[in-house]
């Protein structure tokens, strides 16, 4: 196969743990008899700096000509100041909007190896293997905001909104995911107050019936779906929901595992080309330190092998890689839980050693 995979990445350690992931794939290539062609773009900080956008249209123009793009990380204490003209995180949105990127995948699963790792008990957490999808361009984060008045009176406003459309492609698409999986599919809302929620929770129950008769459904309210991440993670398989709901509880979720750096993510569309990167942010405090771990970024890798490139059998090669690592007993500095740890580039070349067809 011929593959044009776009990098960007970003802004603190994002060049280094991209930088791992590209060696994975290059002898994933070598292995199995593929091409793939790398171009590394601009976003986020970095692209503030040097062209004042966060987004140059160079790297939108390049990422819609590509068939995978690998995402580092963005953002960083630099380019907090709320006064700014823009942030680095607005190029993370509108190159969700450009390529149409309405679904988030991330997979929250644990390695055996890890899951004393892990804030809660192991009779608890073991066995937990949930896929969330949440909804990436719809929602409060892209509702009409503003402000008014002035002094104590100064409002400030953000709509939420919905369309049936928007529920329907989402409920779609991880309705087909949970017929891969143990076909159990839940969806979460907060009907109960919210007229979006209400909208969602009707439109979704007609699409599970109409077309997902076989897959089991159940609706959980958002603040209780928080609680059961806690106490009973091991009950869910593929859960669905809209943008804030799904940006605060796939967080919380990602504590489950005991580091954000074991954790990859997806972003797709109805077509095109997917955006693939670690759940965990830029971390500018160890940036170029060695400490950063590249795994959740390999293992985003494997995801758009999967699911852009459709390559299972490599997939599955760089996740056997990073289990036989952690099986070794190797650990970065997040993990190791005071123990002895490798720096970025050593676990790197410790999953590279384990690559094999």
């Amino acid at each position: 196969m011929k593959a044009n995979i776009v990098l960007l990445p970003g802004d603190g350690i994002g060049p280094e743990i991209v930088t791992q992931a590209q060696r994975i794939l290059e002898k994933i290539a070598t292995l199995f008899g593929h091409d793939f062609a790398f171009s590394s773009q601009m976003i986020g900080g970095i692209s503030i700096d040097q062209c004042g956008d966060p987004l140059p249209q160079a790297t939108i123009d390049a990422c819609k000509a590509s068939d995978a793009i690998l995402l580092g990380a963005v953002g960083g204490p630099k380019w907090d100041d709320p006064s700014a003209k823009t942030r680095p995180e607005a190029g993370l949105l509108k190159i969700r909007k450009e390529l149409g990127l309405f679904a988030n995948l991330r997979p929250i699963r644990l390695f055996d190896q890890l899951v004393d790792s892990s804030p809660l008990k192991r009779e608890i957490i073991e066995g937990t293997d949930i896929l969330f999808f949440r909804e990436l361009t719809g929602g409060i984060y892209f509702g009409e905001s503003g402000r008014s008045g002035s002094g104590p009176d100064e409002t400030a406003f953000q709509s939420m909104a919905y369309s049936v459309r928007e529920v329907e492609r989402i409920v779609r698409m991880a309705a087909l995911a949970a017929r891969q999986r143990d076909n159990r599919l839940t969806s979460v809302d907060k009907a109960n107050v919210l007229e979006p929620s209400r909208l969602w929770r009707q439109t979704a129950a007609r699409v599970m019936a109409e077309e997902f008769p076989d897959v089991q459904y159940d609706v959980v309210l958002v603040d209780a779906m928080a609680m059961h991440l806690i106490n009973r993670p091991r009950d869910f398989d593929v859960v669905v929901t809209g943008n804030l709901f799904g940006d605060i509880l796939t967080d919380e979720a990602s504590m489950l595992p005991g580091s954000l750096g074991m954790l990859p993510s997806a972003s797709l569309g109805s077509d095109g080309p997917g955006l693939y990167e670690p759940i965990h942010g830029s971390a500018p405090d160890i940036a170029g330190q060695e400490l950063a771990n590249p795994l959740a970024t390999i293992l985003a890798a494997a995801m758009l092998l999967r699911h852009s490139l459709s390559l299972t059998e490599e997939a599955n090669a760089i996740e056997n890689a990073v289990a036989n690592v952690l099986a070794d007993g190797l650990r970065t500095k997040d993990i190791a839980r005071g123990g002895k740890h490798i720096g970025t580039q050593e676990m790197g070349a410790a999953v590279l050693e384990r690559l094999v067809k």
